[in-house]
């Protein structure tokens, strides 16, 4: 008995032990959590229950060169309710007439919607969808709706806004506007104005405090943001909507009569290099086309005779011959080390003159004068070549720009044929742009000018950064050699492969071009052609420069040179442009009074003078009488279209907060 008592003593203190040495453990390890480890617990409590997200601030807008949104980041609102939020009190006498009001704008029956938030409240469901994909003005309107105008925490409302970046004028000019975007991978994929120019047009970020209240479910802990974003400056680019789109509907037609691959065209403005239109559009499976590559920027190709202006600047510059040199097409074929160099023309164009085999873009006439005044120094030929910058980028701003090819003496690129056949634009490669450049120095008095996308950068009306023109090459060649050029180019319209275009109206200079692509590879079965048109207008003061460049026209359709498949696409933009822009009378006496200017300006000028203390009613005012008029009143405006105030975000009689931000939408 003594030992079963001993036995149930041992066991007991055992027990006993065990206890103590477990609560000893729970006790150091409590202490531990509390002491040493309780800074990391609590912060990582908070951090999953309460944190900070990113705001993304506004991107500016992307304008043309005539006021016009290019592209805008436009925010939408997503409109959510925490039916635990609000007091039984609060939610009985309000619920009603918030059914109400948002019957309106959602038209949608207030009972179902009365019936969805009763369902919601009984569900005690935190995150029920009232409205998504809101503008800010439905926004703003719901925002002020009973029971949600008492904010987060007594209302229950909960506001999610994300930005969303749109194009007014649609697809046009797409690649050159451009976009930035994030790759599968996480890398940043910058593209045309907006990705080159990102670093004006971001902003910086905002933050907000939310707290999570529901599985992947979070909820602002108060109505302000921990830290407002900040809206990225606005970029003004070169680009004429006008004359935008008479190029890209130009360019498209001929696409489509021509059934061609792809295909783009750029228009310049003569003495500033700023690029006024610019179109590139690719041919889908279903035969429709879009802006797909920047071929324009990113497409380096053998130009073909568009190329042999550079022959006959360097022919005459360095006084090889004159344009009155007279050879002989040898019956439309020569030959260099076994190959043959052709002329379109069956039995070629007899016996010439430079100028004249110029005019007809005869390859044996300009391959012969330049073989026989640089066979013995090629390099005094390239070096010409490289003088006019055609053998490196033009370092445009945008990602992709295409790298030229041209052959230099004593490399391993450079081989017997490669002076001939430089000659007619083959064994080299260039860009639709850089040939544009020079042929726009040809018509800017010799002065290369480096192509302008953007003008400057803005913030509201403030110039932030001015680009003004750069130039490449102050003098590609002397004067004389300039107007011989100038004469020879204008000749080509007039009397040479581009005369089905001329106009006795209306002038233009320029060259046409048509290579074979391709011509090597796979026996020859996969050659195709290349039609193009390199110019300006008009042709004695020029205004601007053009080029079109056609891949792939289909040869079934029996044409495919330079001067009918592209040639047409440039006649069409000049004429557009200097025929139909609405004519600008001069004001004949500035002293004359015009009613509707005058009552206009009265009307304003009383709105004006009236210091309001309120927000006035601004529809059917002129959109920059509206804005002179608020900025006046220390308000911050945003403009979305254009002419008079169709719509005002903050309603009238809503009392004026400095620096407050009200958006005018105009028509």
């Amino acid at each position: 008995m003594v030992a079963t008592d001993r036995n149930i003593l041992k066991r007991v203190y055992v027990i006993a032990l065990v206890i103590f040495l477990m609560s000893s453990a729970v006790a150091i390890k409590l202490t531990n959590i509390q002491w040493v480890e309780g800074e990391y617990y609590k912060k990582l409590a908070q951090e999953r229950t309460v944190k900070n997200f990113v705001i993304p601030a506004n991107r500016g807008n992307v304008y043309s060169s005539d006021g016009s949104l290019l592209a805008t980041s436009i925010p939408k609102y997503n409109i959510r309710f925490d039916a635990v939020a609000p007091t039984d009190e609060n939610f009985k006498k309000y619920i009603k007439s918030l059914s109400d009001s948002l019957s309106l704008i959602l038209k949608k029956p207030s009972g179902t919607i009365l019936n969805e938030f009763r369902k919601a409240r009984g569900n005690k469901n935190r995150y029920f969808l009232v409205a998504r994909d809101l503008s800010y003005t439905e926004y703003a309107t719901i925002k002020r709706f009973p029971l949600f105008n008492l904010g987060a925490y007594k209302g229950g409302i909960i506001i999610e806004q994300e930005t969303v970046r749109e194009h007014p004028i649609g697809k046009i000019a797409a690649r050159t506007i451009g976009y930035e975007r994030y790759d599968e991978n996480g890398k940043l994929l910058p593209v045309g104005i907006e990705g080159a120019f990102g670093n004006y047009l971001n902003g910086k970020d905002g933050k907000i405090l939310k707290q999570k209240i529901a599985q992947g479910q979070w909820k602002p802990i108060r109505d302000n943001n921990e830290v407002e974003p900040i809206d990225g400056y606005d970029i003004v680019s070169t680009i004429d909507v006008y004359i935008q789109d008479i190029a890209h509907h130009a360019l498209l037609k001929q696409l489509e009569e021509y059934e061609a691959d792809h295909g783009c065209v750029v228009v310049m403005e003569t003495k500033t290099g700023a690029v006024r239109a610019i179109s590139n559009l690719g041919r889908d499976k279903d035969g429709s086309y879009y802006e797909t590559i920047n071929y324009a920027v990113g497409e380096s190709h053998e130009p073909g005779s568009t190329f042999k202006l550079v022959d006959l600047i360097a022919i005459l510059d360095d006084k090889k011959v004159d344009t009155s040199k007279v050879y002989d097409s040898h019956g439309g074929e020569v030959t260099y080390r076994g190959k043959k160099v052709r002329d379109s023309h069956d039995g070629g164009y007899g016996k010439v003159s430079l100028a004249r085999g110029f005019e007809v873009s005869s390859n044996t006439i300009l391959v012969q004068a330049v073989y026989e005044n640089y066979k013995d120094n090629p390099k005094q030929f390239v070096d010409r070549i490289n003088g006019l910058g055609l053998n490196k980028p033009l370092g445009l701003p945008f990602k992709g720009e295409g790298n030229p090819k041209i052959p230099q003496p004593g490399t391993n690129d450079w081989h017997g044929i490669s002076l001939p056949w430089m000659a007619f634009g083959y064994g080299v490669s260039v860009t639709p742009l850089q040939t544009l450049t020079l042929y726009n120095a040809v018509a800017n008095n010799g002065e290369m000018i480096k192509p302008l996308f953007v003008q400057e950068v803005k913030e509201w009306n403030k110039t932030i950064k001015k680009f003004d023109k750069q130039v490449i090459n102050p003098k590609i060649c002397s004067d004389e050699t300039l107007n011989k050029v100038r004469a020879v180019l204008k000749n080509v319209v007039k009397r040479g492969t581009a005369s089905k275009l001329y106009s006795k109206d209306f002038s233009m200079a320029g060259k046409t071009g048509t290579a074979q692509a391709n011509y090597g590879t796979n026996g020859g079965n996969d050659k195709h052609y290349i039609s193009s048109f390199a110019g300006y207008f008009p042709a004695e003061d020029p205004k601007y420069s053009c080029i079109v460049v056609v891949h792939k026209p289909n040869t079934a359709k029996n044409n495919y040179y330079g001067a009918d498949v592209a040639g047409p696409v440039f006649k069409r933009i000049a004429q557009k442009v200097f025929t139909d822009v609405p004519s600008t009378d001069q004001v004949k006496s500035l002293k004359k009074k015009f009613t509707n200017q005058e009552k206009n300006y009265l009307a304003y000028n009383e709105k004006l003078n009236k210091k309001p203390t309120v927000i006035p009613n601004l529809k059917g005012m002129s959109g920059m009488d509206a804005v002179a008029l608020l900025e006046n009143l220390n308000m911050k405006v945003r403009v979305i279209g254009y002419g008079k105030v169709k719509k005002q975000s903050i309603k009238p009689g809503e009392p004026i907060i400095k620096n407050n931000i009200i958006v005018l939408e105009l028509s």
